[in-house]
């Protein structure tokens, strides 16, 4: 006899943005799976559409996740779960985990293309390449263009030792680096295993020729990369910044920056427009992009193949590899 296949539906406000993530073979696979509603529920039609989904067990997201009140979640009896194919579930989880509804994040998916650009960015800025491309560019004796300090044996700072801290702590491991890491929930037996060294934050920035910032935003880390951090890196020092640009103090840093053109900043993520953000598109020793060192294009399937194959591991097994608690968001991005 088979089993009732339960009653799920897909959530979200961003169209395009869900378009990327579950594609016609996403979707595929989870009305084979499920008995699917045949509409997407927003922000907008949900009051519409609830009357319908009191049987519903299952929710499948992604980025544009509605916000869901706890009176709006209580219209919604039968669910138990919700399966986001996408990073942080800040915006939205913690009504449903009160109420003991499972959330699963892609966060380890995500992390994968983070943790690959910032290898990138790791070993191109130990050889001095970002520098030397400008001053090779515009030098007519290209000779004496800046070079780095290359990778064997110089020391990087990771800021953060979660999901893509520590993916980009495993794709460093062939290279004989020596890797600090500033993390205060990262227990000194987990540091041991992982082959790294913990420090203090003011020691990452003083002792590492490049410091990558994997900081969850959280209250406590707001802000928190300060002015005199930034002054105190090593001379042609590299900052990183692929995470999140609240935690640091974008108008110090900004200052820094200008008064030490030997320093480098890499950002794929800052705060435009402000007067800071302004700014830093004017220096010559900072690169800007778009926050691409996330899941783009292809990359964004790879979090709906996690969520479909959760669904499938927590529905028939009972199992589950990326379940987000309560006490995790206290810490996670």
């Amino acid at each position: 006899m088979k089993s009732k296949k339960r009653k799920a539906a897909i959530f979200c406000n961003l169209q395009e943005r869900l378009n990327r993530v579950y594609t016609t073979r996403h979707r595929r696979q989870i009305e084979e799976r499920t008995d699917c509603y045949p509409v997407i529920i927003t922000s907008e039609n949900f009051g519409q559409h609830a009357p319908y989904l009191e049987d519903l067990e299952v929710i499948f997201t992604t980025w544009g996740m509605p916000v869901l009140s706890a009176g709006e979640i209580e219209r919604l009896p039968a669910l138990r779960a919700v399966f986001y194919a996408a990073g942080s579930v800040q915006s939205f989880a913690r009504p449903f985990l009160e109420r003991n509804i499972l959330i699963f994040s892609a966060w380890a998916a995500n992390a994968i293309p983070v943790a690959e650009f910032t290898l990138a960015q790791i070993l191109l800025s130990n050889k001095g390449y970002f520098r030397n491309s400008s001053e090779s560019r515009f030098r007519s004796d290209a000779d004496r263009a800046f070079l780095g300090r290359g990778n064997y044996g110089e020391s990087v700072a990771l800021l953060g030792a979660g999901q893509i801290g520590q993916r980009v702590i495993k794709l460093l491991q062939p290279f004989n680096l020596k890797v600090l890491v500033f993390d205060p929930f990262l227990p000194e037996d987990s540091a041991e295993m992982l082959g790294v060294t913990r420090v203090t934050l003011e020691e990452a920035f003083q002792e590492s020729y490049v410091v990558s910032n994997h900081l969850a935003n959280l209250p406590p880390t707001h802000k928190m990369l300060r002015g005199a951090h930034f002054a105190s890196m090593r001379k042609d020092a590299t900052f990183i910044n692929t995470g999140r640009a609240q935690t640091v103090h974008q108008v110090e840093m900004v200052k820094v920056l200008e008064e030490r053109p030997d320093l480098l900043a890499l950002l794929d993520v800052y705060h435009y427009p402000d007067e800071a953000g302004d700014r830093l598109h004017q220096l010559s020793n900072v690169r800007l992009t778009t926050h691409i060192a996330g899941s783009m294009h292809d990359e964004q399937h790879r979090m709906a193949d996690w969520m479909i194959d959760e669904f499938i591991n927590w529905s028939q097994k009972n199992t589950a590899r990326y379940q987000v608690s309560l006490e995790m968001l206290a810490t996670m991005a």
